[in-house]
């Protein structure tokens, strides 16, 4: 009998119509969301905004056109042309395009191969456009032009994290900056979660839902993301009206502005996440308890949120609901929205037929609202859930929506791609994703083989399904090199080669060639930038991940410095976090390459130092470059220090303790001469956007709480997520990460001096204190630089490696 009911519900609810072919219900879409699109003149004139805004000087050297799409046989292009080569005072270069992100984009090409130009984050550098020349004398192109045709109609942009881990206290200001990068990248598909408790506030509220009663439903705002996917409820909330009215309003500009560049902005829509309220409003809704998710100890405030079974009426009625709530705000602007069930919570049962009934809901919940909607969820729980979903339960919940009406986010395939082993997502359109970063933490990392190659083998393999390429980090503003290659993938129908393409990128991101770069990126590139070792990329060195365990250990007779390295370096591949586990014999760091190589690599920037007087571009990778040897050499001390501990060498435990408590103070110098590592501009952020001492403070915790122990504690056990969204800024290495690790060593060297064992559960008493006081702290850090980098980093070179 519950069978029959089961496939009545989902026949019910699917609705199908014609099945459409996988080609034609993309080209239908897309035809769809291009009669969405801005009118021509506007979208021209917002591409030439950006150029007013990059090149003020160079306004009138470049012509905007909007041009079909028949030009280019149905794909979305730009076309780069010579306009005036006799005329020193007019246009000289026009570009052609179907929308104006392609207009950007073309821009942006014609800048990096051209002019040498190169644009990254003003956190990782910003512009290097000293080697474009003045307006007048750009160089031509060649005489027939240049057309440059995008493979696969899409290049998303976000997770759906990034709004809390790098977004959350951004103004207009800086939403403008990101919009002009998405364009010049040629981002067309970019998530826009902004603001969207406040949408939710207003469907609440027709369903008798009090704001109050919202207080313990929201997250604070750097804990939105997860609030909004149902991990937690209320942690670091509540929000306040100030803020919720707010965000609607820096929604509705970026919102804006995207359309008139011509992107199809990504919304949000409703997974079953719902206030504790609702239970005793519609006590006969199916509602229940979700399992804990990285509490300590469930505890009820923040644990276990509530979720509305597909299967009730009342599901489709709240989705339908805060679709059309977004419409009415903003307007028709998309047919896209996303949607992640259980994001790192299994469904109560593995039976298909319950999984297709939650996704046919899902998308009946978004249909009712827009009937042209289409599904875009991210792939990850296919990943970090995989016992879970096997084929059947994976293809169930693919399945359950009319083909076309679904694209997933091939979130991780850099590293673990699900396509290729799931017979491309069974038939589902997907995009190629680039993860690369967990938490926003800072760590000179990448693979740019696989980046170069991975998605043109995705698009030419046999019944590709790929309709796009993403950036889906976690956290921005930092490795440059990676994203300004995964961008070009988008415009890419072959692979890159990465040595040559390296070449050209140094040159454009330091204004000239100079060998002793070029050689220490060709070293870059096959060490810190080629990591196969299959491990999901997660900062785990120990001055900013802190190993909490007790390093005694059954002593084992005369076990030698090699034995216990190889220990350190061995790696569990299943999981993603290496340092929570205090019952292992050793903590582990991630190391994926020759240290020793990229020490070389260091001294070649350090030597061609004298050649980039003033470069901020260059000051930014070599303080980058400097922290990361300089982290790798603490790994090691601490190494030496529990060795020397477990032998109880006093003296070298007393030297390579102190090593790495003062290699904490050299890297905090160094960060501190670079504006783009300095903890200060990250608390001076949050604290502008607070309109009174309330917000103020907490503001300030949920930004120190973020970058610290993350969630939740008691007194004598640390957070699960401690260090998660580590980062290696100055003022937060020489405040929180230096007196952890010498009050850690106060309690080693104790247990020596008194013969006793060592007492975890004091020393974490200690340290959950220290952290609690200084997350409700509110000490004031520098936001400008200070010092001299090459020095310092010449010094700390000498210092270490002379």
């Amino acid at each position: 009998m519950s069978n029959l009911k089961t496939l009545l519900l989902i026949l019910n609810l699917l609705l199908v119509p014609v099945a459409l072919s996988e080609p034609e219900a993309i080209q239908k879409l897309l035809r769809r969301l291009d009669s969405k699109r801005a009118p021509a003149s506007v979208q021209e004139a917002a591409a030439k905004a950006v150029l007013k805004r990059l090149l003020p000087a160079h306004e009138a050297s470049f012509v905007f056109k909007i041009v079909p799409k028949d030009v280019c046989r149905g794909h979305s292009c730009f076309k780069l042309h010579n306009y005036n080569l006799s005329s020193q005072h007019g246009p000289q270069i026009i570009i052609e395009g179907t929308t104006g992100v392609e207009l950007a984009s073309g821009l942006h090409w014609y800048l990096k191969y051209w002019s040498g130009a190169h644009i990254s984050w003003d956190k990782t550098g910003g512009t290097q456009i000293a080697s474009i020349p003045n307006p007048g004398y750009l160089p031509p192109v060649k005489d027939e032009g240049i057309t440059i045709k995008r493979p696969v109609p899409w290049n998303y942009y976000q997770n759906v994290v990034t709004s809390s881990y790098s977004f959350v206290w951004w103004d207009w200001e800086r939403w403008e900056k990101e919009i002009d990068w998405m364009a010049l990248q040629g981002i067309n598909l970019p998530l826009a979660f902004t603001g969207q408790e406040s949408i939710w506030q207003k469907v609440f509220m027709d369903f008798n839902i009090s704001k109050e009663n919202l207080n313990d439903f929201f997250g604070g705002p750097a804990f939105l993301a997860w609030a909004r996917m149902g991990n937690l409820h209320a942690w670091g909330g509540p929000l306040s009206q100030n803020w919720l009215d707010k965000q609607l309003v820096l929604q509705k500009q970026i919102l804006s502005r995207m359309l008139e560049l011509g992107m199809t902005p990504v919304l949000p829509s409703f997974s079953g996440n719902v206030p504790a309220t609702l239970k005793k409003i519609r006590p006969s809704a199916n509602i229940t308890r979700l399992g804990d998710w990285n509490t300590v100890n469930g505890d009820p405030r923040w644990c276990c949120t509530y979720l509305l079974d597909p299967s009730d009426p009342l599901f489709v009625e709240l989705g339908a609901a805060f679709i059309k709530k977004q419409i009415k705000e903003y307007g028709d602007v998309t047919d896209i929205y996303n949607c992640d069930t259980f994001n790192e919570n299994s469904p109560p049962t593995t039976d298909p037929a319950y999984i297709s009934s939650l996704g046919a809901a899902v998308y009946k919940a978004m249909s009712e609202g827009d009937k042209d909607a289409v599904w875009l969820m991210q792939g990850w729980l296919f990943y970090s859930d995989s016992a879970f979903w096997k084929p059947p339960q994976t293809k169930a919940l693919l399945h359950s929506v009319p083909f076309g009406k679904m694209i997933v986010l091939d979130l991780f395939a850099d590293v673990k791609p699900i396509w290729n082993t799931s017979s491309q997502f069974y038939g589902t359109p997907y995009v190629w994703c680039l993860l690369h970063n967990f938490g926003g933490n800072i760590e000179m990392y990448g693979v740019l083989d696989a980046v170069s190659s991975g998605p043109i083998d995705a698009r030419i393999s046999k019944n590709s399904t790929m309709v796009g390429v993403g950036m889906c980090m976690e956290g921005i503003e930092h490795n440059p090199v990676v994203y300004e290659l995964m961008s070009e993938m988008a415009f890419r129908s072959e692979k890159v080669y990465v040595q040559e393409w390296l070449k050209s990128y140094s040159r454009r991101r330091y204004g000239k060639a100079v060998h002793q770069i070029d050689a220490a990126w060709e070293i870059l590139h096959h060490t810190i930038y080629n990591c196969t070792d299959g491990i999901a990329d997660h900062n785990t060195d120990f001055i900013v991940k802190f190993p909490d365990w007790d390093p005694q250990v059954n002593p084992r007779s005369n076990i030698s410095r090699h034995n216990l390295l190889q220990m350190l370096l061995r790696i569990d591949v299943k999981r993603r976090s290496l340092l929570q586990d205090t019952s292992s014999d050793l903590p582990q760091a991630h190391l994926w390459y020759s240290t020793q190589k990229v020490i070389k690599a260091l001294k070649l920037f350090i030597d061609a130092g004298s050649e980039f007087a003033g470069s901020l571009t260059y000051r930014y990778d070599l303080v980058d470059l400097t922290r990361q040897v300089l982290s790798k050499l603490a790994n090691q001390a601490y190494l030496d220090t529990v060795i020397a501990f477990r032998r109880k060498d006093v003296n070298a435990y007393r030297l390579n303790s102190q090593k790495f408590v003062q290699l904490i103070r050299d890297i905090d110098e160094l960060l501190a001469s670079d504006d783009n590592f300095l903890l200060g501009t990250w608390l001076e952020s949050a604290n502008k956007l607070a309109v009174n001492p309330r917000e103020r403070r907490q503001y300030e915790w949920n930004a120190r709480t973020q970058i610290t122990m993350w969630y939740d504690t008691t007194k004598t056990e640390q957070s699960k997520l401690h260090d998660y969204a580590n980062k290696f800024w100055s003022g937060l290495l020489e405040s929180y990460y230096l007196p952890r690790a010498s009050a850690y060593f106060n309690h080693l060297s104790k247990s020596f001096t008194e013969d006793e064992s060592f007492k975890l559960e004091e020393w974490r008493k200690e340290w959950i204190l220290f952290s609690n006081n200084w997350q409700s702290g509110n000490d004031i850090y520098p936001v400008k630089a200070k010092g001299d980098a090459l020095a310092i980093s010449k010094s700390l070179y000498e210092k270490y490696f002379s």
